[in-house]
């Protein structure tokens, strides 16, 4: 198996730069707290702000002095996008531009540019919802490009996929949970050939899966409607499975500890799920018994549900945003419910401990600040951009097929905070069509 310290490790710098290499940092996320504003808004503390081709729902990721993200455009999704910019201004560097290998009606309810890539000293890694995944060298140059959908099956979830791929020193491991043919791969960096490929039984989801530290090696954990289960990195053998689980169809399992990590649930816009999605909101831990890895609940709050982003532990506390903004604070030991209360709007991104402050991003452009700790303390509301100067787009609304699907579609096609990455001295915010640089 790979050591998951020295892959976080080698993960964390590139020539003495700190980076931000995949989806939620990857890891653990050490940034200088002093470094990072408290407060911003659409005149203060914004570095630069960069325009992106097309559309995306991906987060950026950062490798030494440039930042990278994707983006898909076209009424079908025509065109799959790969883009680079620098970090110290934001300029363009380069863009990596191909033709999807699946043409899927673009629109508000599917995924567009969801899987955030990973990147590292050799190149950066992008998976498409299409099913395509490319390599390109960190100058943009194409080193190998796949087509998943064309060789294993046409996906077949109607909003599309969203998994974002996890990576190790020599290959990148993408979850494809679908209706149509389910599976865990891992494609060797250096060629794109199959290093394994471990079969699943379908499903609808839209989680990520994670490397989580377990005995001082990885395992990869999947946490995906219906069950969590952890694999080899190396070989994709299936180590253990849980079963006891319901509603984990978004959330990815954020380690905290070594072999701990969350896993968060919700019941859905219709309710399924209501009953095994209270008992889904937990934190596990894999010990071994008799040298095998079992999972085992540490303990589980009913009271706590999220909605796309994943629920984190930060300073010794766990934080679930549902739809409503209500945050839900819990003891890291103990799943005791230390305050539920209620900041601006719902979070559609995962929130961000830095320091003694824990930032939750609102999906309408409103980042809340919030002491850390047992008690509910709002230290700033900060404004990305001027919320009297966004309209819903018509056009988009009269896209869609059904008068809920417009109705829906005015409400929702304005601009959304979608994913961040964090370095010392920057926070990165990336919206559909805009990415943010904010610093002091």
């Amino acid at each position: 198996m790979i050591s998951t310290l020295c892959l976080a490790l080698a993960l964390a710098t590139a020539d003495g730069q700190a980076n931000w290499p995949g989806f939620l940092g990857a890891g653990p996320v050490h940034v200088k707290p002093e470094s990072i504003p408290l407060t911003w808004s659409p005149t203060m503390n914004i570095a630069w702000q960069a325009p992106l081709v097309g559309y995306g729902q991906s987060s950026p990721i950062v490798w030494g002095d440039r930042v990278f993200v994707t983006a898909v455009e076209g009424p079908d999704k025509d065109i799959c996008h790969v883009l680079a910019f620098s970090l110290a201004d934001g300029k363009h560097l380069w863009k990596h531009s191909f033709e999807t290998s699946d043409k899927v009606k673009s629109s508000l309810y599917v995924s567009r540019a969801a899987p955030t890539p990973v990147v590292d000293g050799r190149g950066v890694y992008a998976f498409f919802e299409s099913g395509d995944v490319i390599a390109l060298s960190l100058d943009g140059h194409p080193q190998w490009q796949r087509s998943l959908s064309k060789e294993f099956g046409k996906f077949q979830n109607k909003f599309g996929l969203a998994a974002s791929p996890a990576q190790t020193a020599e290959g990148v491991i993408i979850l494809v949970d679908d209706e149509g043919p389910s599976y865990l791969i891992a494609l060797a960096k250096a060629d794109g050939k199959t290093l394994w490929k471990t079969e699943r039984a379908s499903r609808v989801s839209w989680s990520s899966p994670a490397l989580v530290p377990v005995g001082g090696v990885a395992q990869v954990v999947c946490s995906s409607a219906g069950s969590v289960d952890g694999y080899d990195p190396a070989t994709g053998k299936l180590l253990w499975t849980y079963a006891e689980v319901g509603g984990n169809t978004s959330a990815t399992p954020l380690a905290f500890a070594a072999g701990q990590f969350l896993v968060g649930a919700s019941a859905g816009r219709e309710g399924q799920n209501t009953d095994l999605a209270k008992k889904s909101n937990l934190a596990m831990k894999i010990e071994f018994d008799a040298g095998q890895p079992s999972p085992k609940v540490l303990w589980r709050n009913a009271e706590a549900t999220p909605t796309f982003g994943s629920p984190t532990v930060y300073a010794g506390h766990a934080y679930w945003i549902n739809r409503s903004g209500v945050v839900y604070c819990v003891d890291a030991l103990t799943g005791e419910t230390r305050y539920t209360d209620r900041i601006k709007g719902s979070c559609w991104a995962t929130p961000l401990g830095i320091g003694d402050r824990l930032y939750c991003f609102g999906k309408d452009g409103t980042t809340s600040v919030l002491q850390t700790g047992p008690k509910f303390k709002l230290l700033a509301e900060n404004q990305l951009w001027d919320p009297g100067s966004i309209r819903p787009d018509p056009a988009k609304a009269a896209a869609e097929t059904t008068p809920e699907r417009q109705q829906a579609a005015a409400m929702f096609s304005g601009p959304v905070q979608y994913g961040v990455a964090a370095i010392d001295g920057t926070l990165l915010i990336r919206t559909g069509e805009v990415l943010y640089c904010i610093r002091q």
